[in-house]
């Protein structure tokens, strides 16, 4: 069980001032707001970037940075009193240490070209950025894997009703086959409409899905969650359907077999986009 279960425990929030989260993510908002670019495709899809070497060439950045860990490490958890406001937080805090980390540790002082260059992909006897526990909320110290796999997916939040897959389709790991990031901070008020939106644009896009003769490629998160769309659906298919658009529906009916896409896991700069 993870401290993050105080959050369901009842504990009083007499003296917890309860914020809105656009307080507390105000500095995150300031890094998306400067340098996160959403693209609006033909049929609706959509992708985004963020442009990290703009952001180090900009001297309040990393001022933003360090005063939404702050922030972040001072956060009275018990607040997250709600499901929508849960949800919406853990989606943030992940986006923001995501983009935190690429900026803050630059080996040789250079920008990686992949989450996978801290290491860990290939050598199990180093912990990769997602195994890491870095990430500081309310004196408690999180790795990127605990915050979506153990915390938003995790068994106490799917016993309780507030796990939802489409949180797959909200986090974002600075990949160009990831989901697009948002420019605009998930609040308790617009992380449902977000939710659903995110999954149906990423799924008009060929990032995640498309045809190819009688084949349906997804995405990879379909292969390596699979379990999750099949906790609320019987199938990967019946959840796309669920989620996507008719022009999604038209290839699921057109299509017999499912094959998986490679995940791109080039940083998601704008240079690494054939769409900007």
């Amino acid at each position: 069980m993870t401290m993050a279960l105080v959050a369901l425990s009842g504990t009083s929030l007499a003296d917890s001032p309860r914020e809105s989260l656009e307080t507390t993510f105000a500095p995150f908002q300031k890094l998306l707001d400067a340098h996160l670019t959403e693209k609006t495709l033909e049929n609706d899809g959509l992708v985004s970037a963020f442009d990290y070497q703009t952001a180090l060439n900009r001297d309040t950045s990393m001022e933003w940075v360090q005063k939404q860990r702050n922030i972040l490490a001072d956060f009275d958890i018990d607040n997250l009193d709600d499901r929508e406001r849960f949800n919406a937080f853990w989606l943030n805090a992940y986006n923001f240490f995501m983009i935190a980390h690429i900026l803050e540790e630059r080996p040789d002082g250079e920008l990686i070209d992949s989450v996978w260059d801290y290491g860990g992909r290939y050598n199990p006897f180093r912990k990769n950025v997602f195994e890491r526990e870095l990430f500081e909320i309310d004196g408690q110290k999180y790795s990127l894997d605990e915050m979506e796999k153990g915390i938003l997916l995790g068994e106490d939040y799917w016993d309780k009703g507030w796990a939802d897959a489409r949180v797959h389709f909200a986090v974002n790991c600075a990949s160009v086959g990831c989901p697009p990031l948002r420019d605009q901070v998930y609040t308790a008020e617009n992380i449902d409409h977000y939710l659903e939106e995110n999954t149906r644009r990423a799924l008009n896009t060929h990032y995640h899905l498309k045809v190819d003769g009688d084949r349906l490629y997804l995405s990879s998160l379909f292969d390596w969650y699979e379990n999750d769309y099949k906790r609320e659906n019987d199938s990967v298919r019946d959840w796309i359907r669920e989620h996507g658009d008719e022009r999604v529906h038209e290839k699921l009916d057109q299509t017999q077999r499912i094959r998986y896409i490679d995940y791109d896991w080039a940083l998601n700069k704008p240079a690494n986009f054939p769409e900007f």
